[in-house]
């Protein structure tokens, strides 16, 4: 198992919160409009947009690791 750096572990941190905040009150209430989008109500167009999205950028955030981790610079 590799060992995270510091700088590592306050990123993954900032990616908990920041999912904690898209799931918490103040987001939810923002998109809990009537408006529709294509039909979709915008609360379920923010889960299924911004539920892959948060995905897709913790999986390229880890893929960069990999990377750096098997082609070290210096």
């Amino acid at each position: 198992m590799l060992e995270s750096t510091p700088h590592q572990r306050q990123v993954w941190l900032i990616f908990f919160f920041l999912g904690m905040v898209m799931l918490n009150f103040p987001f939810l209430q923002i998109f809990n409009r009537l408006e529709t989008v294509l039909g979709i109500p915008l609360l379920v167009l923010y889960f299924l947009l911004g539920w892959p999205a948060s995905i897709g950028v913790v999986y390229l955030f880890s893929r960069t690791l990999e990377h750096n981790d098997h082609h070290p610079e210096g």
